[in-house]
């Protein structure tokens, strides 16, 4: 009986995860599977104070669909004034668009989104600041119908996954940028959320930095399969070596050259048919290269 016992634990241990990521290239290529999250013909106008209106995002449209056996890592890429912001707290249900929609899954189909659905990491890593690194994690999760016990076991077992067990106990006030930064995003997936906005991740940042922070996001993306990146960014080379996708956000021109109101997707890049997605080294290769010419040297200006 306890050989039995033995052999049905091992069976069990060795059963693969099935929301495990594969790391590394893909031997196969990515299969895509069904959608995650769509934006459908979104536009968002304010109306100023002179009574005019200004036009932030006209007819906006993207899907972001689950990759077997990896994380979903989009970015959402553009200069100042293209749309990036008014897009996350569309996206995050923080504002709601003018006309369109946005849904997400809830895993039998597709729905609007709400608030909460969407976690946002903003640029500045906002966190309680009357609060420890440890209860930072633990009391957000709680909020969020967790038990204190299951809270504090996960948040430990983050703290130690993601070298942070030494300021456990410490203040927000006494966390480098870095590892700000790293407290904020184990925040939202403390709230069980796959769904995650970053707010310019990289601004600000040396290119040592900027690598640790690119391999911080990838590492806890692949988590889980189910988890869904969505990066806010002007870092064209960044946004290049991290994603599958990136869309490129900016405003189209009339027959003078200015720019007409209303940022939307200009040009879609496919790292996964490109080829480039999920390798090593990316940079060295030259299909990156000559997309990241193109998109400073010809895309950028014309947004």
């Amino acid at each position: 009986m306890a050989d039995d016992k033995t052999k049905v634990e091992a069976e069990i241990t060795a059963k693969p995860d099935e929301n495990a990521c594969v790391s590394g290239p893909l031997a196969e290529g990515a299969i895509t599977l069904e959608p995650l999250l769509t934006l459908e013909n979104v536009s968002k106008e304010f109306l100023m104070n002179d009574g005019s209106t200004f036009v932030a995002l006209k007819d906006l449209s993207l899907t972001i669909r689950d990759i077997k056996n990896k994380p979903q890592v989009v970015s959402l890429l553009g200069p100042s004034g293209s749309g990036k912001t008014t897009a996350l707290r569309i996206i995050a249900a923080l504002d709601q668009p003018s006309s369109g929609c946005v849904t997400i899954t809830n895993g039998k189909g597709m729905r609007p989104v709400k608030v909460g659905d969407v976690g946002v990491v903003f640029q500045r890593y906002p966190l309680f600041e009357d609060l420890t690194v440890l209860d930072n994690l633990i009391v957000p999760a709680m909020r969020a119908s967790m038990s204190k016990e299951d809270a504090r076991a996960k948040a430990a077992r983050y703290l130690d996954e993601f070298d942070l067990v030494t300021q456990g106990l410490a203040w927000p006030v006494q966390l480098s940028g870095g590892q700000r930064q790293r407290v904020a995003i184990l925040q939202q997936l403390m709230k069980e959320r796959h769904f995650i906005i970053l707010d310019e991740p990289f601004s600000g940042l040396d290119p040592v930095n900027i690598i640790s922070v690119i391999n911080l996001i990838s590492r806890i993306a692949h988590e889980h399969t189910l988890n869904t990146f969505i990066i806010i960014t002007h870092d064209v080379t960044s946004a290049l070596i991290i994603s599958d996708h990136v869309y490129l956000l900016g405003r189209e021109r009339d027959d003078k050259g200015k720019p007409i109101q209303g940022g939307r997707i200009m040009k879609e890049y496919d790292l996964i048919a490109e080829g480039l997605a999920y390798q090593p080294n990316i940079e060295e290769l030259p299909r990156f290269a000559a997309i990241r010419k193109a998109i400073r040297m010809v895309e950028f200006p014309k947004l």
